[in-house]
């Protein structure tokens, strides 16, 4: 692990969406924007360069409240950034995630052929995003960055996506959401697993040293430094299919509950098999200092409480020697759910569009994203599972089951519906504030 060392942080610079948790509960928006006229796709970078909060601003009248500005890099090509400058960027980013599909295993169902329009395409050139702890206050929040974007004629409005939190604090599934988060070193903010170590800056903010010691920014640095890239992907949940694979599974209604917990590796209140084997404990679940605070190869390295194969163990191996330099691969991952919960005790399919928007932020899209999803996500090698893929997220290939370790006999259960499908996404980058106004004051 590497040890703490004095690292300060632009704060100022940086955008909140990079570093902040969203509030709980929450209301947020996704607004996508594509660029027509290169003057007023740059009159728009200088607008939002006033209307993003910064990481430093935490105690702004509106609270809990923030808005960020990503562009993709077709967004930068579209401001005029000159070609110089575009191929300092990460290779994974100036392919766009439609690219990347196979890598990430977006195929079938999930591939970019059937997502959502415009998601994927050379279109997607900005996307702001708004976050507040209620609706009122979303709002305002977007109200203040109207300015920014309206009665641009050459800026156009193509895409939105409203999420917002379930009256149960859960995801569709049926899980509390948001229990793990990162301490990155020079925050100042508290990581959610106390016995982890900070992380280098330069894990989640480009231009500060990372956990190898390079530090790492696309050029010039008044462009790079401060920001991070982000990945956005909008994810369908079948709810209906994922009680019914619960149901038909389990001997009863507590092993219903059982199974769940085995497949995610936390029981739904969010408390985890680690610290909570036998039965559900909601006072853990419900309990930040608690609830995460945990590691895997003292008491559990063979999986028997936390499967090896369980969705927390693969997205995040913790302490886990198997899965290699896991400090390498850490991500700041955040959802906000959008569509209606589907109603308790429904078992079919209502036809409603509901699921997750997903977020990750980070400086190394191909060893912490694309590694994750393609290497511990949809592959069993690190754990000693062969090709059997993550049971929530995984692209299922709907013939291999999910073993829960047990002793004498271990249980396996049958074959996994995809229960997760891809409509869409993009790799973005979030600019510091200064780099927000470069691109602003850009001349051709």
């Amino acid at each position: 692990m590497s040890a703490p060392a004095d690292v300060t942080l632009e704060l100022d610079d940086i955008q909140r969406g990079v570093l902040s948790s969203r509030p709980t509960p929450y209301a947020a928006t996704y607004l996508v924007f594509r660029i027509d006229d290169r003057s007023q796709g740059r009159e728009l970078m200088r607008r939002t360069s006033a209307v993003a909060t910064s990481a430093a601003d935490t105690a702004s009248p509106l609270g809990d409240t923030w808005v960020s500005v990503a562009v993709t890099y077709w967004g930068l090509a579209a401001l005029g950034v000159p070609r110089s400058s575009l191929d300092t960027f990460a290779w994974e980013f100036r392919q766009g995630m439609a690219a990347r599909a196979r890598a990430l295993r977006d195929e079938g169902a999930s591939s970019p052929q059937q997502w959502e329009a415009p998601l994927g395409t050379h279109d997607v050139h900005v996307v702001i995003t708004a976050v507040a702890p209620d609706p009122p206050r979303l709002e305002a929040a977007i109200d203040r960055a109207r300015p920014a974007y309206d009665r641009l004629p050459g800026v156009t409005a193509i895409w939105r996506q409203d999420c917002y939190a379930l009256p149960t604090e859960k995801e569709h599934f049926g899980y509390l959401d948001g229990v793990s988060h990162p301490a990155v070193e020079g925050s100042g903010i508290p990581g959610s697993n106390e016995l982890e170590v900070p992380l280098k800056s330069g894990e989640f903010v480009l231009g500060y040293p990372d956990e190898l010691g390079g530090v790492q920014a696309p050029q010039p640095d008044v462009l790079g430094r401060n920001g991070s890239y982000a990945v956005f992907r909008k994810l369908h949940q079948n709810a209906a299919a994922f009680r019914r694979y619960l149901r038909d599974n389990a001997t009863g209604p507590e092993d219903e509950e059982l199974i769940a917990a085995k497949i995610m590796g936390r029981w739904r209140s969010g408390a985890p098999l680690a610290l909570a084997p036998r039965h559900d404990d909601p006072a853990l679940g419900t309990d930040p200092h608690r609830r995460n605070t945990f590691l895997y190869e003292e008491n559990d390295p063979t999986g028997f409480l936390t499967p090896g194969g369980c969705h927390i163990r693969r997205a995040n191996p913790r302490d886990a020697s198997v899965a290699g330099e896991v400090r390498l691969h850490r991500m700041i991952r955040r959802g906000a759910v959008y569509g209606p919960p589907l109603p308790e005790g429904v078992l079919e399919d209502d036809g409603v569009d509901r699921g997750l928007m997903f977020a990750f932020i980070g400086a190394h899209l191909g060893r912490q994203f694309e590694f994750v999803q393609s290497e511990w996500m949809n592959d069993g090698v690190f754990f000693g599972a062969g090709n059997v893929r993550d049971p929530v997220v995984g692209a299922a290939d709907e013939e291999t089951g999910y073993t829960i370790p047990r002793r004498p006999v271990r249980r396996r259960l049958a074959a996994l519906p995809r229960f997760v499908t891809t409509r869409g996404g993009e790799y973005c980058f979030l600019p510091g504030l200064t780099a927000l106004r470069w691109l602003g004051d850009l001349r051709d």
